[in-house]
């Protein structure tokens, strides 16, 4: 059984991640924005136990705040799930700054702060592990989302630094970089395009497995990089895309 910090989590693949993880046995703290989702999804049965904490990963407070609750919760902190994230879609003469830094604050800088504040619990565990959701939006590019395209790929670089500092205590820190998952976390792209529908049959044209994943579909890796089997892997970016990527 593990304990594990879930930060972003109320729905889409975060909420998939709470439920495998308490599947499993282990003992769950979801730190979200969304109050209603994550405090319902926490009350849900489940073998592992399960707490919501609420906050807000554009402060940079949060951090320390869901690091806390989350040993205090479980007696210390074996993972470090990280799948907060902001997709935000705009021309890119009205992109302002307070919208760049806002997708910086909690697709890139957050992240960062929330391995510094979670290591020294991390390095007393026998398991240490660091899972940051990515995407493939890491690898290509999307007219009206630079933000969420470059944190994305910065976060690529933070993983390969992390690994590198953290594997002498036996932690491990990898990327999940999702395809395109069904869940509203993405209306914003889909809001972005002339033609919705049409955009949507030519996207799914291209993947090979012929449709977007499901949430539950990002969990099995998830649940890998998270157990005893992925001790050698670490600084790795991980596609789960159906293959869109890979054509």
């Amino acid at each position: 059984m593990s304990t594990v910090l879930v930060a972003g989590g109320a729905t889409g693949i975060g909420a998939a991640a709470v439920r495998a993880f308490r599947e499993r046995g282990d003992r769950v703290l979801l730190a979200d924005l969304n109050e209603p989702h994550g405090s319902a999804l926490v009350a849900e049965a489940g073998n592992g136990a399960a707490k919501f904490f609420q906050c807000d990963f554009a402060d940079p407070a949060a951090v320390h705040d869901a690091v806390e609750a989350t040993a205090s919760f479980g007696g210390g902190i074996d993972v470090v799930f990280y799948n907060a994230g902001i997709l935000q879609a705009s021309p890119l003469a009205e992109w302002t700054p307070a919208q760049w830094n806002k997708s910086l604050a909690v697709n890139l800088t957050a992240p960062f702060f929330l391995v510094q504040a979670a290591a020294p619990y991390l390095r007393t565990s026998d398991h240490g592990r660091v899972i940051l959701t990515s995407s493939t939006g890491a690898f290509r590019g999307h007219a009206g989302m630079p933000a969420y395209h470059a944190t994305k790929a910065g976060l690529l670089g933070l993983v390969r630094s992390l690994a590198d500092e953290l594997g002498p205590d036996g932690i491990t820190v990898n990327a999940l970089c999702p395809g395109w998952i069904d869940t509203a976390f993405n209306d914003a792209f889909w809001g972005h395009q002339a033609d919705p529908a049409a955009a949507l049959s030519a996207l799914t044209a291209q993947i090979p497995l012929g449709r977007q994943a499901e949430a539950a579909d990002v969990t099995g890796l998830l649940l890998f990089l998270a157990s005893p089997g992925s001790a050698y892997i670490t600084g790795q970016p991980l596609v789960i895309d159906g293959g869109y990527t890979a054509v």
